[in-house]
C-alpha cells in the first residue's frame, strides 16, 4: 500500500496543478474536490490538509517545494503505480480521452517512472481539460436553471425541492437538518439499491432510520424515502454524494451510520454480497476504518449476512 506521505503530496501537486494559472472558480473548486475524494486511503484529518491547499492559491515557490516531495516520495513501484492509475482516472473523468490527451498521459507515465522535471506542465494540462469535462457533464442535467446546485450537490434534497414546488407540499424541518438526511437517505437508497430488488422490509427500515435518527414524523420518512428511491439510480454523482456527506458528519456519526446501512441491508432477512460491498465501498468512500467497517457488519447476526 502506498505511503501516506505519497498520496498526500500527489494530492498536493494535483492541486498546485489547479493553482497554476492563479485562479480557480467555485466551480472548478468542487470539481477537484471530486476528484481528489475518489483518492484512495486518505483519513478525515488528511482529507482536511489538502482542503487547506484547495482553498487558498499555491504560489511558485511552494509548488516547487511539493514537486521535489512528490520526486522524493516516488520511490516504490506501488507508489509509481497508485500515481498512474490516478492520472488515468484523471484523463477519463466525466468523458472520452482525446487522442492528443493519450499522448500526454502517456508520456506523464513514463514521466512518473523517472520522476521528470517536465511533469507539473503536463499534469497541468490534463487536469484542467478533466475539471473542464466534468463540470460539462454537471452542467447537461435536466432543470439545471431550477434549483441547479442542489441536482449537482444533493440529488434527493433536489427532488424533494421539486416536488414541493409542484405539489405544494411543505415539510416543517430546518433546510440544514433536511439536507443532511436528504444525503442519508441517498446512501440508504444506494445500499438498498444494490441487490437490484427494492424490498417493503428495507423501505420500512429506511424510514425506521430516518426517524429514528432524525426524529422525523412517520409520513415526513416515507417521504424523504420514496424520493431518495426515486431519485438516486445508475447515473447518481456518486462522489459528489459521498463528500457532502462526509463534510457534513464527524467520524462517529459516520461510523454509527455503517450500522443503519446493514439494518437496511438485512431487513429482507439476508444481507447480501452486492450489499455488503456496497457498504464497503460506502466506508472507504468516507474515510472509515476496516476495523470500522468490521464492527459495523457485525451488528448484523451471522445468519443473516451472505458473507
Amino acid at each position: 500500500m502506498a505511503n501516506t506521505n505519497f498520496i498526500l503530496t500527489l494530492g498536493k501537486v494535483l492541486i498546485a496543478a489547479a493553482w497554476a494559472d492563479g485562479e480557480v472558480t467555485n466551480a472548478e473548486i468542487n470539481c477537484l474536490k471530486d476528484l481528489l475524494f475518489q483518492i484512495p486511503g486518505l483519513t478525515g484529518r488528511e482529507w482536511a490538509s489538502l482542503e487547506m491547499y484547495i482553498e487558498a492559491p499555491v504560489g511558485p515557490d511552494e509548488r516547487d517545494r511539493l514537486l521535489d516531495q512528490l520526486r522524493t516520495a516516488l520511490r516504490s513501484s506501488k507508489d509509481r503505480k497508485l500515481a498512474i492509475e490516478f492520472i488515468d482516472r484523471l484523463g477519463t473523468a466525466d468523458g472520452a480521452v482525446t487522442s492528443e490527451e493519450t499522448i500526454i498521459l502517456e508520456a506523464m507515465k513514463s514521466e512518473l517512472q523517472s520522476a521528470s522535471v517536465g511533469l507539473f506542465g503536463q499534469l497541468g494540462h490534463v487536469l484542467d481539460d478533466a475539471l473542464q469535462r466534468r463540470q460539462a457533464a454537471l452542467q447537461e442535467a435536466p432543470n439545471r436553471e431550477a434549483h441547479f446546485e442542489d441536482y449537482i450537490k444533493n440529488k434527493v434534497f433536489y427532488g424533494i425541492q421539486r416536488r414541493i414546488d409542484l405539489d405544494g407540499r411543505e415539510l416543517n424541518i430546518p433546510e440544514p437538518r433536511l439536507r443532511g438526511l436528504c444525503l442519508a437517505g441517498g446512501l440508504m437508497a444506494r445500499v438498498a439499491h444494490a441487490d437490484r430488488e427494492i424490498t417493503q422490509g428495507e423501505r420500512q427500515a429506511m424510514v425506521a432510520a430516518l426517524q429514528a435518527g432524525w426524529d422525523l414524523e412517520p409520513d415526513e420518512a416515507e417521504f424523504v424515502v420514496a424520493v431518495a428511491l426515486d431519485e438516486i439510480g445508475p447515473e447518481m454523482d456518486y462522489y459528489r454524494l459521498t463528500r457532502q456527506f462526509f463534510t457534513t458528519t464527524d467520524e462517529g456519526e459516520r461510523s454509527r451510520f455503517l450500522e443503519v446501512l446493514f439494518a437496511i441491508a438485512a431487513a429482507d432477512g439476508m444481507a447480501t454480497n452486492d450489499e455488503i460491498e456496497e457498504i464497503r465501498t460506502i466506508a472507504n468512500t468516507l474515510r472509515l476504518s476496516h476495523r470500522q467497517f468490521i464492527q459495523a457488519k457485525l451488528s448484523v447476526p451471522k445468519v443473516k449476512r451472505a458473507n
